[in-house]
């Protein structure tokens, strides 16, 4: 079973950031990269200042080891996070990396293990009891809500980017309500 947190301790992770602070907003911006688009805690990494579209409200996720790039929406809430992170609080630095250390020297975020270390801060802020604390609960958490929605398996893998639909077919396991008609009756009866 992936390991999840309900929708409503995702949003008290988020909302845990103090935006009055430079890391809080750059917190702020890489909880909602990954609680609302799902993304990987190295395709935040390696996102870069060319890599957003304003115009078109779209970011260019750039994948593991380079080995494709995909566009994905940018939703306003998270766009807007973005662009206060990077108007207020992204320190001036010459790299091209959106996201940078707030200590300097302000060098890019180069490890995927900052990022889950962000969000493991983030749970305990918030007081949240998680079944895991890395980055890749909330990616569990994004696609668990979108099947309790209604969401398709054909759809969520299309959202998390997933090559394989049985990488997807693990969240079929979250929804027991929809799979218990499926399972067969015990021969002789319940015991």
């Amino acid at each position: 079973m992936p390991k999840h947190l309900p929708a409503a301790a995702v949003q008290r992770v988020v909302d845990g950031c103090d935006q009055n602070t430079q890391r809080g907003q750059r917190d702020h911006a890489i909880l909602l990269l990954l609680a609302r688009l799902g993304l990987r805690a190295h395709e935040v990494v390696t996102l870069r200042l060319e890599d957003i579209d304003w115009d078109n409200g779209q970011l260019l996720i750039r994948s593991k080891k380079g080995q494709g790039l995909a566009r994905m929406p940018l939703p306003p809430k998270v766009g807007k996070a973005l662009a206060r992170y990077l108007k207020r609080a992204r320190p001036k630095c010459s790299c091209r990396n959106v996201f940078v250390r707030t200590i300097a020297p302000h060098s890019p975020i180069s490890e995927s293990n900052t990022i889950s270390g962000i969000v493991r801060k983030a749970i305990k802020r918030a007081g949240v009891s998680a079944p895991r604390t890395g980055a890749h609960v909330l990616r569990h958490s994004l696609a668990t809500a979108m099947l309790r929605r209604g969401a398709s398996l054909d759809e969520i893998g299309q959202i998390l980017r997933h090559r394989d639909v049985d990488t997807t077919a693990i969240y079929a396991k979250v929804d027991l309500d929809a799979l218990r008609p499926l399972a067969l009756a015990w021969p002789g009866g319940a015991q």
